[in-house]
């Protein structure tokens, strides 16, 4: 007889945003999800299986009982206008992306699904180096189970409009075609069941899921 896997506790970081908004919905309507942990700056819509902590990022709690799940998704992530520097992106992208990976590996987690970006080396440009900088921080974390997800451009509707999001995705639609699979902009829920379902199955090793298989 083969067994019932048990329900996870996922701990989603990034709840807020495109991608985390989506892996938040399709987490709470999926019954392999025994329960969400989103700590977030401002608190969500109350689900019965949703533990929202509100947190303060810059002071984060090693001890607090939320890191202890399962499964993580990571969605974390700003852009340097928003942030207001280059030092202060990388605060987010690389080191709170990695420092909250390192907490809930401390506590028990034994799958990591990070969502990173398309083109991210350490021979690119700011952006793409610290994309790089965060997929090799969590990396040497050890994870049993790890799977890296590098989108291009983002489709979603965003709380922030992000100029150069938006001039991409109009090139997009005008050129269609055109542009390669690798570069064609990825839907947001897309994104976000490649990620919840990596997390949830936990294949062993390391996965690294390129746009155009998106």
């Amino acid at each position: 007889m083969t067994a019932i896997a048990q329900p996870l506790r996922l701990l989603l970081l990034g709840a807020t945003g495109a991608v985390g908004r989506e892996v938040l919905t399709q987490a709470l309507a999926d019954s392999r999800v025994a329960e969400v942990l989103a700590p977030t700056r401002r608190p969500l819509v109350s689900h019965e299986r949703l533990i929202n902590p509100v947190t303060d990022f810059a002071h984060l709690d090693a001890a607090a009982p939320w890191w202890q799940a399962d499964a993580v998704v990571s969605a974390l992530g700003t852009t340097i206008k928003v942030a207001g520097s280059q030092t202060a992106f990388a605060a987010v992208d690389r080191d709170l992306v990695i420092e909250t990976a390192r907490l809930a590996r401390q506590a028990g987690a034994t799958r990591l699904a990070l969502n990173s970006s398309l083109g991210a080396s350490a021979q690119g440009n700011f952006y793409l180096c610290t994309k790089a900088q965060a997929e090799e921080g969590v990396r040497a974390l050890g994870y049993p189970s790890l799977t890296i997800v590098r989108p291009s451009l983002i489709a979603a509707e965003r709380e922030t409009v992000r100029p150069g999001e938006v001039a991409g995705l109009w090139v997009s639609r005008v050129l269609g075609p055109l542009i390669p699979r690798h570069y064609r902009p990825v839907a947001a829920v897309r994104i976000a069941s490649t990620l919840l379902e990596a997390a949830l199955q936990g294949a062993p090793g390391e996965h690294v899921i390129e746009s155009e298989r998106l």
